[in-house]
Protein backbone atom coordinates (compact mmCIF):
# COMPACT_ATOMS: atom_id res chain seq x y z
CA UNK A 1 0.00 0.00 0.00
CA UNK A 2 1.37 3.69 -0.91
CA UNK A 3 0.63 6.53 1.36
CA UNK A 4 1.31 9.76 0.20
CA UNK A 5 2.24 12.75 2.74
CA UNK A 6 1.64 16.08 1.29
CA UNK A 7 3.48 19.33 3.27
CA UNK A 8 4.28 22.85 2.35
CA UNK A 9 1.01 24.54 1.81
CA UNK A 10 0.02 27.88 3.57
CA UNK A 11 -0.76 31.36 3.25
CA UNK A 12 0.82 33.42 0.76
CA UNK A 13 0.28 36.84 -1.05
CA UNK A 14 -0.76 37.11 -4.45
CA UNK A 15 2.05 37.17 -6.39
CA UNK A 16 3.71 35.11 -4.44
CA UNK A 17 5.29 30.93 -4.55
CA UNK A 18 4.81 28.08 -2.73
CA UNK A 19 6.23 24.78 -3.06
CA UNK A 20 4.26 21.38 -2.52
CA UNK A 21 6.11 18.66 -1.20
CA UNK A 22 4.26 14.94 -1.91
CA UNK A 23 6.60 11.91 -0.28
CA UNK A 24 5.13 8.22 -0.56
CA UNK A 25 5.94 5.66 1.53
CA UNK A 26 4.93 1.91 1.60
CA UNK A 27 6.09 0.56 -1.90
CA UNK A 28 8.51 2.11 -4.16
CA UNK A 29 7.17 4.71 -6.45
CA UNK A 30 9.43 5.56 -9.28
CA UNK A 31 7.70 3.85 -12.14
CA UNK A 32 4.43 5.29 -10.73
CA UNK A 33 2.53 8.44 -12.62
CA UNK A 34 2.12 11.55 -10.38
CA UNK A 35 -0.25 14.18 -10.41
CA UNK A 36 -1.29 17.16 -8.75
CA UNK A 37 -5.33 18.47 -7.98
CA UNK A 38 -6.44 20.72 -6.32
CA UNK A 39 -10.36 21.38 -4.68
CA UNK A 40 -11.74 24.74 -4.51
CA UNK A 41 -14.86 25.21 -1.71
CA UNK A 42 -18.02 23.98 -3.19
CA UNK A 43 -15.78 22.98 -6.79
CA UNK A 44 -15.03 19.55 -8.19
CA UNK A 45 -11.65 18.53 -7.57
CA UNK A 46 -9.73 19.20 -10.66
CA UNK A 47 -6.36 18.35 -12.47
CA UNK A 48 -3.13 20.63 -11.76
CA UNK A 49 -0.04 18.97 -13.21
CA UNK A 50 0.70 15.27 -14.25
CA UNK A 51 4.59 13.12 -14.57
CA UNK A 52 5.55 10.38 -15.42
CA UNK A 53 7.19 7.83 -14.03
CA UNK A 54 10.83 9.03 -15.29
CA UNK A 55 10.02 12.39 -15.06
CA UNK A 56 10.72 13.15 -18.39
CA UNK A 57 7.07 14.16 -19.54
CA UNK A 58 4.74 16.97 -17.80
CA UNK A 59 1.39 18.01 -18.32
CA UNK A 60 -0.03 21.08 -17.46
CA UNK A 61 -3.23 22.55 -17.63
CA UNK A 62 -3.57 25.72 -18.97
CA UNK A 63 -3.78 28.44 -16.45
CA UNK A 64 -0.78 26.55 -14.77
CA UNK A 65 1.27 26.25 -17.90
CA UNK A 66 4.39 28.90 -17.30
CA UNK A 67 3.66 29.36 -13.17
CA UNK A 68 3.15 25.92 -12.17
CA UNK A 69 6.46 23.11 -12.08
CA UNK A 70 6.13 19.53 -11.29
CA UNK A 71 9.04 17.69 -10.70
CA UNK A 72 10.03 14.28 -8.85
CA UNK A 73 13.28 13.14 -6.83
CA UNK A 74 12.66 9.13 -7.10
CA UNK A 75 15.42 8.94 -4.42
CA UNK A 76 13.16 10.82 -2.13
CA UNK A 77 10.35 9.24 -3.38
CA UNK A 78 9.15 13.23 -3.86
CA UNK A 79 7.41 14.65 -6.29
CA UNK A 80 7.27 18.58 -5.97
CA UNK A 81 4.78 21.29 -7.11
CA UNK A 82 6.42 24.43 -7.44
CA UNK A 83 4.17 27.42 -7.18
CA UNK A 84 4.99 31.14 -9.17
CA UNK A 85 2.69 33.77 -9.77
CA UNK A 86 -0.08 32.74 -7.01
CA UNK A 87 -3.17 34.88 -7.59
CA UNK A 88 -6.38 34.48 -4.89
CA UNK A 89 -7.99 32.32 -7.86
CA UNK A 90 -5.16 29.21 -6.90
CA UNK A 91 -6.91 29.10 -2.90
CA UNK A 92 -7.58 25.42 -2.75
CA UNK A 93 -6.83 22.30 -1.04
CA UNK A 94 -4.12 20.39 -3.06
CA UNK A 95 -3.71 17.23 -3.37
CA UNK A 96 -1.45 14.32 -4.87
CA UNK A 97 -2.07 10.90 -6.16
CA UNK A 98 -0.35 8.21 -7.44
CA UNK A 99 -1.45 6.06 -10.55
CA UNK A 100 0.87 2.84 -10.60
CA UNK A 101 1.13 0.42 -14.07
CA UNK A 102 -0.40 -0.34 -15.71
CA UNK A 103 -1.87 3.39 -15.82
CA UNK A 104 -5.19 4.66 -16.01
CA UNK A 105 -4.31 8.41 -15.50
CA UNK A 106 -4.50 8.73 -19.20
CA UNK A 107 -2.97 10.09 -21.95
CA UNK A 108 -2.54 13.56 -20.37
CA UNK A 109 -2.40 11.69 -17.01
CA UNK A 110 -5.45 14.08 -16.02
CA UNK A 111 -7.97 11.51 -15.19
CA UNK A 112 -8.59 11.57 -11.12
CA UNK A 113 -10.52 8.33 -12.18
CA UNK A 114 -7.23 6.78 -12.76
CA UNK A 115 -5.33 7.60 -10.07
CA UNK A 116 -5.04 4.55 -7.04
CA UNK A 117 -3.23 6.71 -3.96
CA UNK A 118 -4.20 9.99 -2.73
CA UNK A 119 -2.57 12.24 0.05
CA UNK A 120 -5.00 13.78 2.40
CA UNK A 121 -4.11 17.09 1.03
CA UNK A 122 -2.32 20.44 2.01
CA UNK A 123 -4.32 24.05 2.29
CA UNK A 124 -3.36 26.46 0.27
CA UNK A 125 -4.55 30.19 0.56
CA UNK A 126 -3.69 32.73 -1.73
CA UNK A 127 -4.80 36.36 -0.42
CA UNK A 128 -5.33 39.33 -2.39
Amino acid sequence: QVRLVESGGGLVQAGGSLRLSCTASGRTFSNYVMGWFRQAPGKEREFVAGINWSGSTTYYTDSEKGRFTIFRDIAKNTVYLQMNSLSPEDTAIYYCAADPPPYHSGNRLSLLSGYDYWGQGTQVTVSS
